[in-house]
This record gives C-alpha cells, sequence and structure tokens, in this order.
C-alpha cells in the first residue's frame, strides 16, 4: 500500500512537472522529423501527445485528438511538403484554432516556403526548422511560467 501511494505521489508529481503540453501534428511520413522534435520538446520540460504514439489501436481517432488539443497549451505544426496538403494536419490546425482563447499555434517550416503555408495558420509566426532552439527557449519560458 505504502508503495503504491509512493508512486502516485511520484507519477502525480512528474505529471505537475510537464503539466505545459504541446500537441504535435504532422503527416504520418514525417514521423522520424516529428519523434526527433518531441523528444526536444520534452528536454524543454513539456509533454507532448503525438497521434502515432498516443492514439491506440481501436480507440476513436478524431475524438482521442480533438481531447488532447483541448488539453495542450499549444499546437506545433510541422509543415512539410508532406503535411502541407494533409486533411488531418488542417483537421488539427483547425480545433486549435477553433479554441482561439488557447489557441498558439506555432507552424515549423521545414522544406516549405511561407507562401504556401495555409490560410488558417497564415497569419502565425512562423519557425523554420533551422530556427527550432529558438522555439526551445521560448518553450522553456512558457513552462516555466
Amino acid at each position: 500500500m505504502r508503495r503504491q501511494k509512493k508512486i502516485a505521489r511520484a507519477s502525480k508529481a512528474v505529471r505537475k512537472r510537464n503539466s505545459y503540453s504541446v500537441f504535435v501534428s504532422h503527416a504520418t511520413n514525417d514521423k522520424w522529423l516529428a519523434t526527433t522534435i518531441c523528444e526536444k520538446i520534452e528536454s524543454a520540460g513539456a509533454s507532448f501527445f503525438r497521434d502515432d504514439r498516443d492514439i491506440d489501436g481501436g480507440d476513436d481517432i478524431p475524438d482521442k485528438i480533438r481531447k488532447a488539443i483541448i488539453n495542450s497549451n499549444e499546437l506545433l505544426i510541422i509543415l512539410t511538403p508532406e503535411s502541407i496538403d494533409s486533411a488531418w494536419v488542417m483537421f488539427e490546425a483547425g480545433a486549435a484554432w477553433g479554441r482561439r482563447k488557447k489557441a498558439r499555434i506555432v507552424p515549423v517550416l521545414c522544406h516549405v516556403q511561407v507562401d504556401t503555408i495555409p490560410a488558417i495558420i497564415k497569419a502565425k509566426k512562423a519557425i523554420p526548422l533551422n530556427e527550432f532552439d529558438n522555439y526551445l527557449k521560448e518553450l522553456k519560458r512558457r513552462v516555466q511560467e
């Protein structure tokens, strides 16, 4: 019983420490890039949601995504030639945009030009992948607030 309480307290402390959450939107073919970015997000002190890791077989995919977006502090969209026309990526961007009050949406550009950014997120400041370290510094600051 004591061991279970100790584990529960430790688990709660980890959730509290990683209470700032980033939903990572990406195309399936960009899984390696998304995984690498998620490792860096975690090292900045935030938790993350990534569909290929956090959706189990049999789950209702749109429902799980909506709930994860609602529970996230921000949405990071990896924009690549693969994801720029993805219906799922645009669904996720729209779900985050619809939240308005907590809709920090961060497009990360990888081999795409600014003029190809979809209209729904065109007004958001995009981060070129080569400047991702700047995003991580900003993210660390938000995690600590």
